[in-house]
């Protein structure tokens, strides 16, 4: 087996997305070949409704999926398809926009105004961009939960992972998505499929992820002394992992846990042309797209 090194690191950075959402966003627009097959995330959260509240109204997507998941308060959709629904916390909703849709997302607090959720954009291969759109609505109870001995849990969102299968399926990315937490100061290896890309995103607590600072790139035993680490080693809130080659990813959580997703896709490896919410391979398809919203036929009947 071989520990995944670190590539690079990287905090979130403060954006504003929709009508004025207050959001961080690990990585989008910038190079599409770092992470593909995902080409987005945004890590949407707040404790004062002004900052969500006026949401994403209506907007196009095509040639993506989108995935949402909800840790607090709700996201209302609706698109023009009909589709309407609530993500409540814990939810997924995993939307295929394929040859186009209109859809509009708008966020809710808690009873306490709390807001957070998480959203990856996943491109599409040029076989698949126009495919008819659909939706996966996972609700928090039909996530698979894997309880380890030490604490460590699981939340299987997508892929098969120690022996459970996430709801979602059918993706073209035969993507892995799970929600992890560790104990304080334990350590934990993953295993990930060699052929994904993969990265991590921490977003409570801390941790540190394997580099090439010990032994084949395994966590040094010394960074656990007496019940102490290092706390400028670890990432912490806000951090996107990104990392190399390797069957597996190791992490120690930090002296208070450690929660963070970890995320892996098969790349595509195929032309990008992106313009906002529409993703295709050329800049022809990317002008017709954008024609056929001025003339109104971006919408197409299902085959």
């Amino acid at each position: 087996m071989s520990i995944r090194p670190v590539d690079r690191t990287n905090l979130a950075t403060p954006t504003m997305e929709g009508a004025g959402v207050h959001l961080h966003r690990a990585f989008g627009f910038h190079d599409p070949k770092r992470f593909d097959p995902f080409l987005l995330f945004d890590d949407f959260r707040g404790d004062h409704p002004g900052d969500y509240l006026r949401g994403f109204p209506w907007h196009p997507h095509r040639g993506i999926e989108t995935i949402t998941y909800v840790l607090a308060g709700s996201v209302e959709h609706g698109d023009s398809l009909g589709n309407a629904g609530t993500l409540r916390a814990g939810d997924v909703q995993w939307m295929t926009a394929g040859s186009g849709i209109l859809h509009q997302e708008m966020p809710k607090g808690n009873a306490r105004g709390q807001m957070h959720g998480f959203q990856l954009w996943a491109n599409l291969p040029r076989d698949l961009k126009m495919t008819d759109p659909r939706y996966q609505d996972v609700k928090s109870r039909d996530i698979p939960e894997i309880l380890e001995d030490d604490g460590t849990v699981v939340k299987v969102i997508v892929g098969d992972f120690w022996g459970r299968t996430g709801p979602v399926d059918g993706i073209a990315a035969d993507p892995l998505y799970l929600d992890i937490y560790i104990p304080p100061l334990r350590r934990k290896t993953f295993p990930i499929d060699t052929r994904r890309k993969a990265f991590a995103y921490v977003f409570e607590g801390a941790g540190k992820f394997a580099d090439a600072s010990g032994p084949q790139g395994v966590l040094l035993e010394k960074e656990v002394m007496g019940q102490e680490v290092n706390i400028r080693d670890l990432s912490g809130n806000r951090t996107l992992i990104q990392f190399g080659k390797g069957d597996e990813v190791a992490v120690q959580a930090g002296p208070d846990g450690l929660r963070f997703l970890l995320v892996a896709g098969a790349p595509i490896q195929e032309p990008v042309a992106w313009h906002g919410p529409i993703v295709m391979n050329t800049a022809e398809e990317l002008r017709t797209a954008m024609a056929e919203l001025r003339n109104g036929t971006f919408i197409k009947p299902a085959h």
